[in-house]
């Protein structure tokens, strides 16, 4: 499978936000959002015959990819409803065939899942009518990037952590910061690889939050034009030391086994396909991570088969066959039983470890009003994050 999750190009200059209360660790209590009022579906009647998805590769397989990866075909069985599937190849490609109103659900991630909810391209989720929500860990529900004003606009399907991972016949002590990619006198110079998208601004931002604590960084991702600028310029000291910069997931596991890089960032399921001679640490800083959801959109030609395929994929087996998968903590704590094979996958992916997650910063897009709270000072958007990687990376 090819992995890529290259972050979206720009959020919206006409969305307005209002921003009260917010917690520092994610947490959506008191978030508040300007968003369209659109009402949640209310009863699940009689299925339309298709569901149209876009989801991340290796979401939603039907078996013709691989013959041990097939939830579609009983889903379509049980429910009548035939998944018509479209690969999502960036966050910005999802948000924009969502608004084409062809599609009826989508995997967001926490970097486009804000701009889909203030654009009025998802609506909020009716829980009573996806029975295995309560089964789903806590630290995956009501987060900043898919709860706003009280409602849940996301159905959680996995997480992961941003890893700090290295060849360890190179890097012979194991490293317990992410000084080894980020300051100057590195001695991996030239073996570090780094994330490829605007979104890694914030890798930036959690090292200076540590490091640099008189810059008042508190949320990576409410930075205002002051602490973007000293985030850009730690990334710019960091680009003379980047062998290369990844958003394919292959690219990451190729530059390691060819000795290009060394050290830097990584997802749990890149270090298990490097297997031995590799390894990984979340390090005392902390780090950035994602979280997927499933959100549906706003006028669904397909309502109901949509509210069947979310009740059908939050359940114990097919989620834990789905983040199996894909190489991600599984959202339904009850994947983690049943074979030890579910178990040690839990284990690995730190699935219902929540003081591991606590450290875990997931994205969420950049808005000028502060999630962090603060009322006195407009933040960064999306756009100016892009604008800044940009001028990073020359």
């Amino acid at each position: 499978m090819k992995l890529k999750r290259t972050a979206a190009a720009g959020l919206a200059a006409a969305l307005t936000l209002a921003v009260a209360g917010c917690s520092e660790d994610g947490n959506a209590e008191g978030f508040t959002l300007d968003v369209p009022d659109i009402a949640a579906h209310e009863a699940i009647g009689d299925a339309e015959g298709e569901v149209n998805i876009i989801a991340w590769p290796g979401f939603v397989e039907d078996g013709s990819n691989n013959p041990d990866a097939d939830w579609v075909s009983e889903f379509t069985a049980e429910t009548g409803c035939k998944v018509n599937r479209r690969i999502g190849e960036t966050s910005d490609q999802m948000v924009t065939l969502m608004r084409s109103g062809d599609y009826d659900l989508v995997s967001a991630s926490g970097d486009a899942s804000l701009r889909l909810i203030a654009g009025g391209d998802v609506a909020p989720i009716n829980l009573d009518l996806v029975p295995h929500f309560g089964d789903l860990v806590d630290g995956m529900k009501g987060q900043i990037y898919d709860h706003v004003n009280g409602q849940a606009y996301g159905v959680p399907i996995g997480r992961g952590a941003n890893i700090l991972q290295y060849n360890s016949s190179v890097v012979e002590e194991a490293p317990n910061s992410w000084d080894v990619v980020w300051e100057a006198d590195s001695p991996y110079a030239g073996k570090v690889i780094a994330y490829d998208s605007p979104i890694y601004i914030a890798d930036a931002a959690v090292y200076l939050m540590h490091h640099q604590p008189d810059l008042g960084i508190t949320n990576p991702y409410a930075l205002d034009s002051d602490q973007l600028a000293a985030a850009v310029d730690l990334l710019k000291q960091q680009n003379d030391l980047v062998s290369e910069y990844w958003a394919l997931y292959t690219n990451n596991v190729s530059s390691f086994q060819s000795g290009t890089s060394a050290v830097g960032t990584s997802w749990q399921v890149i270090l298990n396909v490097l297997g031995d001679g590799y390894d990984g640490v979340l390090p005392e800083e902390g780090s950035t991570g994602w979280s997927d959801t499933w959100m549906i959109a706003a006028e669904p030609k397909n309502p109901n088969c949509s509210y069947l395929w979310l009740d059908w994929a939050t359940q114990a087996e097919v989620n834990g066959a789905i983040s199996r998968n894909f190489g991600m903590a599984p959202a339904n704590a009850k994947a983690c039983e049943g074979s030890p094979e579910n178990e040690a996958h839990c284990e690995a992916f730190h699935a219902t470890d929540e003081d591991y997650y606590s450290n875990v910063w997931f994205w969420t897009t950049p808005i000028e009003q502060c999630i962090d709270g603060r009322t006195d000072v407009r933040c960064t958007n999306y756009q100016q994050w892009t604008e800044a990687w940009a001028s990073v990376k020359g």
